[in-house]
């Protein structure tokens, strides 16, 4: 006969078990109390280490060093499956960030998509990229278009519009990029991070050192890829996972709080010479502006660049602007025939809207280089 327990069981009240009354504190229900509590302990034990531990797909768990509650989409599996299937061999990806603001048609994400289709074998290049949402309107442009896309949820933030240069909720925006790239690093994946007006015109793998752990863009370079007095942007980064660019990118993330209005991309030029930099011994090489050009220091050769940056630009529709016209400038080239294209010198009719803007931003703010 099956036990009966009656909703009083714990509370002193007998017991049928096997026909034979017995008592609340008999060696019996003990024994059933006991087996009972072990087979809950047991449940809540194997969910929090299936929680914790590492995805599916078997890679590492997030680091404790994250907060979950601030960054949801780090232990989310669905970006385990996004990286996976970008991936190219040696789990590199390329990786880039959206807001609605940037997603709205004929606006900045519509211009980085084109340039992969009108570049020089850039194209190919699009199904290693992953497209990160900062909202729900950015994700929906973002899958209508894109294979790759993954919405992070940040809990209590609102990334929606124009986050203007600067302001809180651009730092604020900046600082959880960063967060989340280490997350990247943690999961195993090398990455490219670009901004999105970035154009992409030629493969920029090919300019990438074999022996840099963290190599970025600059504003300005002064020749010499090893010197720390180039001035960096992070708007373009290669970074290799390994231990010491996972440690570098925490030691990152965490100096926000000594420099508390300065954004990620001033905190890196005030703690590139650290002596915890060197401890790592980090390698860190920065990039000509011969292939990774922008409008602070535009690439001169067109047959080199791969891509071109609207950095000192300050304001959505001044990007946008002066983003078309670089593109009209790279079609033009494109249809030059082919010796045209090696013995022609073609120059950049940009920055036009951006060097107005800049020089209006730089009397406000001496920092408005991206």
């Amino acid at each position: 006969m099956k036990d009966s327990v009656s909703a009083g069981e714990f509370g002193g009240a007998s017991k049928v078990v096997e026909g034979n009354s017995v008592s609340s504190g008999s060696p019996v229900l003990i024994r059933r109390a006991t087996q009972i509590t072990l087979l809950f302990v047991g449940v809540v034990v194997l969910w929090m280490c299936v929680y914790s531990s590492a995805t599916p797909f078997g890679f590492r768990a997030v680091s404790n060093y994250f907060n979950s509650a601030s960054l949801k989409g780090s232990i989310d599996p669905n970006l385990e499956c996004v990286l996976r299937k970008a991936s190219m061999k040696g789990k590199t990806v390329i990786i880039t960030t959206l807001n609605d603001a940037w997603a709205e048609p004929g606006s900045i994400f519509d211009l980085f998509l084109e340039s992969f289709h009108i570049g020089n074998q850039t194209e190919k290049l699009l199904k290693h990229l992953v497209i990160i949402t900062w909202d729900q309107k950015a994700y929906a442009r973002c899958i209508a278009l894109h294979p790759h896309c993954y919405q992070l949820e940040t809990k209590g933030d609102n990334f929606t519009n124009e986050a203007f240069f600067m302001t809180p909720n651009y730092l604020h925006m900046m600082w959880r990029r960063i967060e989340f790239l280490d997350t990247v690093l943690e999961k195993g994946y090398s990455f490219v991070f670009t901004d999105t007006d970035i154009m992409w015109f030629r493969d920029p793998f090919k300019q990438f050192f074999k022996d840099g752990d963290f190599q970025i863009a600059c504003d300005f370079f002064n020749g010499n890829s090893y010197d720390l007095k180039n001035l960096p942007n992070g708007g373009f980064t290669y970074v290799k996972s390994n231990n010491r660019t996972i440690r570098f990118y925490k030691f990152w993330f965490k100096s926000r709080k000594d420099y508390p209005e300065k954004h990620d991309q001033d905190v890196l030029n005030l703690i590139k010479t650290h002596p915890f930099i060197s401890q790592l011994k980090l390698k860190i090489r920065f990039l000509s502006t011969a292939y990774i050009g922008g409008f602070c220091q535009r690439s001169k050769d067109f047959n080199k660049v791969c891509t071109m940056h609207a950095n000192c630009c300050v304001g959505l529709d001044n990007k946008v602007n002066d983003l078309k016209i670089l593109l009209e400038d790279w079609r033009k080239y494109m249809a030059l025939p082919a010796n045209d294209k090696k013995n022609s010198h073609p120059s950049w009719s940009v920055p036009q809207s951006c060097r107005t803007s800049f020089q209006r931003g730089n009397k406000k703010n001496n920092s408005t280089r991206r």
